[in-house]
């Protein structure tokens, strides 16, 4: 206990702490915090010297996050951080975490303290670590996620004066003052905590309603289908895309993407994938040439272990439909004439894998009126069951709820509403990845 029996020295201690406590709930000026914590811990002990030392592996051992000094005025100020105290003795209480203070009656005493002790010339010194709230041993975020230990240190206190001691009650203090130092400290890293979530959310809301904005509107209009598409992503921004992108030669290609991975990386991804196809469709005829240059730009951008699966399917009005499978998941065929459902199989690897791979179109698929194509991502084959994490909604699901909806001969929103509502409720809701679902049913020409 701090406390003397001395009514002027405890109330002046108790004012001293009371104080600091204070600034400490209330103050948003870390530096001018931490400097006055260090000039209270001088004042409290009537030291001449105090250090807030902080340990930094990368720095390679103590760093000094504020050194001062009192005048013989009586005001502080602010010494370089290079300037000398013993290392020895903050390095003991850092690692025993044990407060220390003693009082040199002459030299040669305490030997294992340091030579620095000596050297410098220090009749005391105190030093107590930094510790931290009771009960805890990590900083958390506002989210709950632990940000880490807390800083280790140690706050130091040294005098050359022949006739100041320290005792006991300024050891309590001192340690005292340690305590709600660290708890500055804490603060001050939970708030910096907060901002950078803050600022990451807010870049996280711009990225999606970017990518939100690139994705259609609205299906295109073309004569002979009826078209619709829908995604959800699993973080703000996706991994998945999809898009109705005009030809060289007037008709649309619908387009289903996947880049590995959910977030801001493979959004960036997916966002130069549509752009590029937007480009290299207007350009070149063939399925097969506009996804062989997308894959050669795409190689060059993308990082080890990212890549792209696709799949286009080109349009025309006569219900021929070109289509390209990369890797991507198996797309359905419901055919309303034999009741059967048929798979469209890959034509190559995942775009970003082989630099150099020539992707060509397989054989013209024909649709016929009532026949309905659903491509989608992996993301609603894999989507979970919470009570029975080894069940998977799988192509099977799928293909249940595509051919109740063929037997009806519903349109392709109403396909796909009930596709992704039945994957989300097996699901209960629960998104461990993007998925993306677009919908080509071929109806009578007008």
């Amino acid at each position: 206990m701090f406390l003397r029996g001395d009514i002027g020295e405890d109330s002046r201690s108790l004012e001293l702490l009371l104080d600091t406590i204070a600034r400490v709930s209330h103050s948003r000026d870390l530096e001018s915090l931490l400097d006055f914590v260090v000039d209270s811990s001088i004042e409290a002990t009537g030291a001449e010297r105090g250090f807030l030392v902080l340990m930094d592996e990368r720095a390679g051992g103590q760093v000094v996050r504020v050194a001062r000094e009192r005048r013989s005025d009586g005001t502080a100020v602010s010494l370089e951080r290079d300037v000398k105290y013993s290392t020895s003795v903050v390095k003991r209480v850092i690692d025993t975490d044990e407060p220390l203070k003693t009082t040199l009656q002459k030299g040669g005493e305490d030997l294992d303290l340091g030579n620095s002790v000596y050297d410098l010339k220090l009749r005391a010194v105190m030093c107590v670590p930094l510790a931290p709230r009771a009960g805890d041993s990590e900083s958390a975020t506002p989210d709950g996620q632990a940000s880490g230990v807390l800083p280790r240190g140690a706050l130091y206190v040294d005098s050359r004066v022949v006739t100041r001691d320290f005792a006991s009650e300024d050891l309590a203090l001192f340690h005292a003052l340690a305590q709600h130092i660290a708890i500055a400290l804490e603060n001050a890293q939970l708030n910096l905590d907060s901002l950078e979530k803050l600022r990451l959310e807010k870049s996280l809301e711009i990225a999606a309603e970017i990518q939100a904005g690139l994705m259609p509107k609205s299906p295109p209009s073309i004569e002979g289908f009826d078209l619709f598409g829908w995604y959800r992503s699993a973080e703000h921004a996706s991994g998945d895309f999809y898009d109705f992108v005009r030809t060289k030669g007037g008709g649309v290609a619908a387009v289903v993407g996947d880049v590995t991975g959910h977030g801001v990386g493979p959004a960036l991804v997916t966002a130069t994938a549509q752009a590029g196809l937007r480009s290299y469709a207007k350009v070149l005829e063939d399925p097969g040439s506009v996804v062989t240059m997308l894959n050669s730009d795409l190689s060059e951008r993308m990082d080890d272990g990212i890549f792209l699966t696709l799949f286009v399917a080109d349009l025309a009005a006569d219900g021929v439909v070109r289509v390209l499978n990369a890797g991507h998941t198996p797309p359905l065929i419901w055919r309303a004439e034999t009741s059967t459902i048929e798979s469209v199989q890959s034509d190559g690897p995942a775009l970003g894998l082989m630099e150099d791979m020539a992707y060509t179109a397989q054989e013209p698929i024909h649709l016929a009126p009532g026949d309905m194509l659903l491509a989608f991502t992996d993301g609603l084959v894999e989507a979970r069951h919470p009570d029975h994490p080894d069940r998977f909604f799988e192509e099977q699901g799928v293909r249940a709820v595509l051919a109740d909806q063929g037997h009806v001969g519903a349109g392709a929103k109403e396909t796909v509403e009930a596709v992704a509502g039945a994957a989300l409720e097996f699901a209960e809701g629960a998104r461990e990845d993007d998925v993306t679902i677009v919908a080509i049913r071929r109806v009578e020409a007008e």
